[in-house]
Protein backbone atom coordinates (compact mmCIF):
# COMPACT_ATOMS: atom_id res chain seq x y z
CA UNK A 1 0.00 0.00 0.00
CA UNK A 2 1.38 3.44 -0.81
CA UNK A 3 1.37 6.08 1.87
CA UNK A 4 -0.65 8.19 0.12
CA UNK A 5 -3.12 5.19 0.24
CA UNK A 6 -2.54 4.31 3.34
CA UNK A 7 -2.71 8.17 4.62
CA UNK A 8 -6.51 8.37 3.55
CA UNK A 9 -7.58 4.77 5.40
CA UNK A 10 -6.31 6.05 8.22
CA UNK A 11 -8.29 9.69 8.20
CA UNK A 12 -11.42 7.25 6.80
CA UNK A 13 -11.06 5.81 10.14
CA UNK A 14 -10.29 8.09 12.10
CA UNK A 15 -13.50 10.35 10.91
CA UNK A 16 -15.39 7.03 11.97
CA UNK A 17 -14.23 7.30 14.80
CA UNK A 18 -14.62 10.53 15.97
CA UNK A 19 -18.34 10.44 14.84
CA UNK A 20 -18.63 6.97 17.28
CA UNK A 21 -17.35 8.70 20.09
CA UNK A 22 -19.42 11.92 19.64
CA UNK A 23 -22.59 11.86 22.46
CA UNK A 24 -25.25 11.49 19.46
CA UNK A 25 -24.12 8.22 18.38
CA UNK A 26 -23.45 6.89 22.24
CA UNK A 27 -26.91 7.53 23.04
CA UNK A 28 -28.28 5.65 19.73
CA UNK A 29 -25.86 2.78 20.82
CA UNK A 30 -27.26 2.59 24.40
CA UNK A 31 -31.18 3.08 22.80
CA UNK A 32 -30.04 0.06 20.21
CA UNK A 33 -28.57 -1.87 23.34
CA UNK A 34 -31.58 -1.23 25.84
CA UNK A 35 -34.07 -2.52 22.99
CA UNK A 36 -32.21 -5.49 21.82
CA UNK A 37 -32.09 -6.87 25.38
CA UNK A 38 -28.97 -9.05 24.42
CA UNK A 39 -28.72 -11.86 26.78
CA UNK A 40 -25.09 -14.07 27.68
CA UNK A 41 -25.39 -16.96 25.63
CA UNK A 42 -26.75 -14.63 22.42
CA UNK A 43 -24.77 -14.41 19.12
CA UNK A 44 -25.02 -11.18 17.45
CA UNK A 45 -24.24 -10.64 13.99
CA UNK A 46 -23.49 -6.66 13.57
CA UNK A 47 -23.74 -5.17 10.04
CA UNK A 48 -21.57 -2.37 9.44
CA UNK A 49 -19.29 -3.03 12.36
CA UNK A 50 -16.88 0.20 11.43
CA UNK A 51 -14.78 1.04 14.55
CA UNK A 52 -17.05 -1.39 16.62
CA UNK A 53 -19.41 0.96 18.51
CA UNK A 54 -22.18 -1.72 18.76
CA UNK A 55 -19.99 -4.52 18.74
CA UNK A 56 -17.68 -3.89 21.52
CA UNK A 57 -20.63 -3.13 24.08
CA UNK A 58 -22.68 -6.38 22.50
CA UNK A 59 -19.22 -8.13 23.18
CA UNK A 60 -19.51 -7.09 27.11
CA UNK A 61 -22.97 -8.84 26.84
CA UNK A 62 -23.41 -11.69 24.37
CA UNK A 63 -21.65 -14.91 24.41
CA UNK A 64 -20.17 -14.03 20.49
CA UNK A 65 -20.26 -11.26 17.88
CA UNK A 66 -19.46 -11.56 14.52
CA UNK A 67 -18.69 -7.53 13.46
CA UNK A 68 -19.34 -7.22 9.45
CA UNK A 69 -17.63 -4.55 7.36
CA UNK A 70 -16.17 -4.03 4.21
CA UNK A 71 -13.52 -2.02 5.04
CA UNK A 72 -9.98 -3.45 5.94
CA UNK A 73 -8.88 -0.73 7.53
CA UNK A 74 -12.20 -0.51 9.93
CA UNK A 75 -11.72 -4.47 10.78
CA UNK A 76 -8.42 -3.70 11.58
CA UNK A 77 -9.07 -1.09 13.74
CA UNK A 78 -11.80 -3.14 15.52
CA UNK A 79 -9.86 -5.87 16.13
CA UNK A 80 -6.89 -4.06 17.86
CA UNK A 81 -9.87 -1.92 19.83
CA UNK A 82 -10.96 -5.38 21.11
CA UNK A 83 -8.06 -6.87 21.81
CA UNK A 84 -7.35 -3.87 23.84
CA UNK A 85 -10.48 -4.29 25.87
CA UNK A 86 -9.29 -7.92 26.61
CA UNK A 87 -12.48 -8.95 24.43
CA UNK A 88 -11.83 -12.44 22.97
CA UNK A 89 -15.76 -13.42 21.44
CA UNK A 90 -15.34 -10.30 18.75
CA UNK A 91 -14.58 -11.84 15.17
CA UNK A 92 -13.73 -9.36 12.51
CA UNK A 93 -15.16 -10.37 8.85
CA UNK A 94 -14.68 -8.74 5.83
CA UNK A 95 -17.56 -9.01 3.86
CA UNK A 96 -20.48 -7.05 2.24
CA UNK A 97 -23.81 -6.96 4.64
CA UNK A 98 -26.13 -7.73 1.21
CA UNK A 99 -23.61 -11.19 1.40
CA UNK A 100 -22.80 -12.94 4.48
CA UNK A 101 -20.37 -15.48 5.05
CA UNK A 102 -22.59 -17.28 7.67
CA UNK A 103 -24.16 -20.27 7.90
CA UNK A 104 -28.34 -20.54 8.17
CA UNK A 105 -29.79 -20.04 11.79
CA UNK A 106 -26.22 -18.60 13.82
CA UNK A 107 -27.50 -15.81 15.10
CA UNK A 108 -29.38 -15.26 18.19
CA UNK A 109 -29.45 -11.22 17.29
CA UNK A 110 -28.64 -8.85 13.89
CA UNK A 111 -27.82 -5.33 15.02
CA UNK A 112 -26.39 -2.54 12.86
CA UNK A 113 -26.01 1.16 13.38
CA UNK A 114 -25.84 3.87 10.45
CA UNK A 115 -24.82 1.49 7.80
CA UNK A 116 -27.55 0.43 5.49
CA UNK A 117 -28.74 4.13 4.51
CA UNK A 118 -25.77 3.43 1.81
CA UNK A 119 -27.43 0.81 0.43
CA UNK A 120 -29.78 1.46 -2.24
CA UNK A 121 -33.54 0.19 -1.91
CA UNK A 122 -32.78 -3.63 -3.79
CA UNK A 123 -29.53 -4.01 -1.49
CA UNK A 124 -31.56 -3.18 1.66
CA UNK A 125 -34.10 -6.01 0.80
CA UNK A 126 -30.55 -8.48 0.04
CA UNK A 127 -29.38 -7.33 3.81
CA UNK A 128 -32.73 -8.01 5.49
CA UNK A 129 -32.90 -11.46 3.69
CA UNK A 130 -29.49 -12.05 4.91
CA UNK A 131 -30.54 -11.15 8.17
CA UNK A 132 -33.25 -13.11 8.68
CA UNK A 133 -31.39 -16.13 6.38
CA UNK A 134 -28.76 -16.12 9.51
CA UNK A 135 -31.14 -15.49 12.43
CA UNK A 136 -32.38 -18.20 14.46
CA UNK A 137 -36.48 -18.80 14.67
CA UNK A 138 -37.77 -16.21 16.68
CA UNK A 139 -34.30 -14.25 16.73
CA UNK A 140 -34.32 -10.54 16.67
CA UNK A 141 -32.96 -7.35 14.60
CA UNK A 142 -32.75 -3.61 15.79
CA UNK A 143 -31.48 -1.48 13.26
CA UNK A 144 -30.63 2.51 14.54
CA UNK A 145 -30.53 4.31 11.00
CA UNK A 146 -31.12 7.55 9.28
CA UNK A 147 -34.71 7.13 8.53
CA UNK A 148 -36.10 9.94 6.50
CA UNK A 149 -36.65 10.77 2.70
CA UNK A 150 -36.45 13.78 -0.21
CA UNK A 151 -39.53 14.13 -0.06
CA UNK A 152 -41.04 17.53 0.69
CA UNK A 153 -44.49 15.59 1.35
CA UNK A 154 -44.06 14.55 4.73
CA UNK A 155 -43.63 17.66 7.58
CA UNK A 156 -40.82 15.37 9.47
CA UNK A 157 -38.80 14.91 6.28
CA UNK A 158 -39.21 18.86 5.73
CA UNK A 159 -38.06 19.63 8.28
CA UNK A 160 -35.27 17.08 8.38
CA UNK A 161 -33.59 18.67 5.08
CA UNK A 162 -34.57 21.88 6.53
CA UNK A 163 -32.08 21.17 9.67
CA UNK A 164 -29.33 20.05 7.46
CA UNK A 165 -29.30 22.59 5.04
CA UNK A 166 -29.20 25.24 7.67
CA UNK A 167 -26.50 23.51 9.35
CA UNK A 168 -24.31 23.24 6.28
CA UNK A 169 -25.32 27.31 5.27
CA UNK A 170 -24.26 28.18 8.64
CA UNK A 171 -20.77 26.79 8.32
CA UNK A 172 -19.99 29.47 5.73
CA UNK A 173 -17.90 28.63 2.50
CA UNK A 174 -17.04 24.55 3.63
CA UNK A 175 -20.84 24.16 4.45
CA UNK A 176 -21.72 25.41 1.09
CA UNK A 177 -18.96 23.20 -0.81
CA UNK A 178 -19.79 20.31 1.21
CA UNK A 179 -23.89 21.18 0.07
CA UNK A 180 -22.86 21.58 -3.09
CA UNK A 181 -21.20 18.47 -3.21
CA UNK A 182 -23.54 16.11 -1.61
CA UNK A 183 -26.19 17.03 -3.93
CA UNK A 184 -24.20 16.14 -7.23
CA UNK A 185 -23.57 13.25 -5.45
CA UNK A 186 -26.95 12.83 -4.85
CA UNK A 187 -28.29 13.52 -8.82
CA UNK A 188 -25.46 11.35 -9.74
CA UNK A 189 -27.02 8.30 -7.61
CA UNK A 190 -24.09 8.44 -5.33
CA UNK A 191 -25.38 9.98 -2.18
CA UNK A 192 -26.78 8.06 0.53
CA UNK A 193 -30.30 6.32 -0.13
CA UNK A 194 -31.61 6.77 3.14
CA UNK A 195 -35.66 5.49 3.88
CA UNK A 196 -38.64 6.53 5.77
CA UNK A 197 -40.15 4.67 8.56
CA UNK A 198 -43.23 3.62 6.88
CA UNK A 199 -40.55 2.04 3.97
CA UNK A 200 -38.97 -0.17 6.54
CA UNK A 201 -41.83 -1.36 8.33
CA UNK A 202 -42.94 -2.14 5.13
CA UNK A 203 -39.61 -3.68 3.72
CA UNK A 204 -39.38 -5.77 6.86
CA UNK A 205 -43.02 -7.53 6.85
CA UNK A 206 -42.37 -8.50 3.61
CA UNK A 207 -38.82 -9.72 4.28
CA UNK A 208 -40.63 -12.18 6.75
CA UNK A 209 -40.52 -10.52 9.91
CA UNK A 210 -43.19 -9.97 12.79
CA UNK A 211 -43.81 -7.54 15.34
CA UNK A 212 -42.53 -4.74 13.49
CA UNK A 213 -41.59 -1.43 15.49
CA UNK A 214 -40.63 1.60 14.24
CA UNK A 215 -39.48 4.80 16.39
CA UNK A 216 -38.27 7.80 14.68
CA UNK A 217 -36.36 10.26 16.83
CA UNK A 218 -36.03 13.89 16.95
CA UNK A 219 -33.30 14.43 14.54
CA UNK A 220 -32.82 12.26 11.22
CA UNK A 221 -32.60 9.03 12.56
CA UNK A 222 -34.78 6.09 13.97
CA UNK A 223 -34.83 2.68 15.48
CA UNK A 224 -36.30 -0.47 14.14
CA UNK A 225 -36.84 -3.27 15.88
CA UNK A 226 -38.40 -7.11 14.47
CA UNK A 227 -38.66 -10.51 15.22
CA UNK A 228 -38.47 -13.90 13.23
CA UNK A 229 -41.45 -16.17 13.47
CA UNK A 230 -40.67 -18.49 16.37
CA UNK A 231 -40.19 -22.10 15.47
CA UNK A 232 -42.91 -24.56 15.02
Amino acid sequence: MSFTASKNWDAHVADAELIARGAGFCELRDSILELAEPRAGDVVVDLGSGTGLLSLAFAERAAHVWAIDSSRAMNEYLRVKARSAGLENIETVLASAVSLPLVDGVADLVVSNYCLHELRRAEKYRALAEARRVLKAGGRIVIGDMMFSFSPLHARDRHVLSVKLRTLVRRGLPGILRLLKNAARLISGRGEHPADAAWWHEALARSGFHHIEVNTLAHEGGIVTAKMPAAG
